[in-house]
């Protein structure tokens, strides 16, 4: 028998679909008990059935589908010298089975897909509602604090101090709003510059007679204000304010050659 034309008349590939009457089924059977390499060439097969029913790859799918389609038209026109074939209606069930596991891991696949893209935008949406209402907050506190500063900075109570540049400063300035009331200050900030890189503004309140520096804290916050408008609380009996620049942390004493601005509270216009 010539073992290279049976593997090609496609007999084979009927075998394995189970699309051969029980006469041939059993021909075949011996023959694969007889011939290793026809043996070797089935298994060859169904391993192409399982690679064509766990592929998603369209490019693979129709690779296999072709190879099969060509042996079966092959063997729909030879005829093997020591098999005969019957006309048989092919076991398309078993087709349809891998056709079904091919649809339904690409079913499977675009639904993860679409799904794992619908979880995205969830998530991106939610962050944005997340970000937009945290603005829309912020811009109510920012309305409400400029609302309640408005009405102090009115308030006849309030006292003005202007602070002016000091030295090598004297572009600088700013001003105090001394609520005694309330014990405290609002120090306007704006004509000072940001101070360099591990250094920060010292403000000082100051009594005349004797001369005593009292520490009202340091601004760590200068560069990431906007506004510039810092409180700070103020329980002593003020005569002037200062403001000095520090290194981190502060000092004890105001370093006075690093004095920006002064303003005595009896100078107010």
């Amino acid at each position: 028998m010539d073992k290279n034309h049976y593997i090609s008349s496609g007999i084979l590939e009927l075998y394995v679909a189970g699309a051969l009457s029980e006469k041939e089924n059993a021909e075949v059977y011996a023959l694969l008990q007889k011939y290793p390499e026809l043996l070797q060439e089935v298994l060859e097969i169904e391993g192409a059935v399982v690679a064509l029913t766990a592929a998603t790859s369209h490019g693979k799918t129709q690779h296999l589908l072709k190879s099969i389609k060509t042996k079966i038209n092959n063997a729909e026109h030879t005829i093997t010298p020591t098999i005969t074939l019957q006309k048989q209606n092919y076991n398309w069930a078993t087709y349809s089975g891998w056709a079904a596991a091919l649809v339904l891991g690409v079913g499977l696949t675009w639904m993860v897909l679409q799904n794992k893209n619908l979880q995205s935008r969830i998530e991106i949406s939610n962050t944005q509602q997340s970000l937009l209402e945290i603005q829309i907050e912020n811009a109510k506190l920012n309305l409400n604090e400029a609302n309640s500063l408005i009405s102090i900075l009115r308030d006849d109570a309030i006292t003005k101090i202007d602070l002016g540049g000091q030295g090598h400063f004297t572009a600088t300035y700013a001003k105090v709003y001394w609520d005694k009331d309330q014990q405290r200050i609002f120090l306007d900030a704006e004509g000072l510059p940001e101070p360099p890189k591990g250094k920060v503004y010292q403000v000082w309140s100051l009594t005349l007679a004797p001369l005593a520096p009292t520490s009202l804290g340091t601004i760590t916050n200068f560069s990431d204000d906007t506004n510039k408008i810092f409180e700070i609380s103020n329980p002593n009996k003020s005569e002037a304010f200062g403001i000095t620049l520090e290194p981190l942390g502060g000092s004890k004493t105001p370093t006075m050659d690093q004095l920006y601005v002064l303003g005595t509270v009896n100078s107010t216009s």
